[in-house]
């Protein structure tokens, strides 16, 4: 097996449904424009309420992506 470099970098995602859909909102939009995304690693959680209710969902996420060789 490779040893593998990786570089990681932090984002946040928002949804209006869950937490887990703003995990995979922000990393669908990164992947994009970066190649070779291998994993992630949740930061932060936290939302946005009005009225009483949560409207968004807000979920700070490290990516971690291969560098290419």
């Amino acid at each position: 097996m490779p040893d593998h470099v990786y570089k990681h970098i932090q984002i946040t995602g928002s949804s209006e449904t869950s937490s887990d859909d703003a995990i995979r909102s922000a990393i669908e939009k990164a992947s994009t424009t970066i190649r070779e995304i291998r994993w992630f690693k949740v930061i932060e959680s936290r939302g946005h309420v009005t009225d009483g209710k949560i409207a968004h969902w807000q979920v700070t996420v490290d990516l971690g992506f291969t560098i290419d060789e």
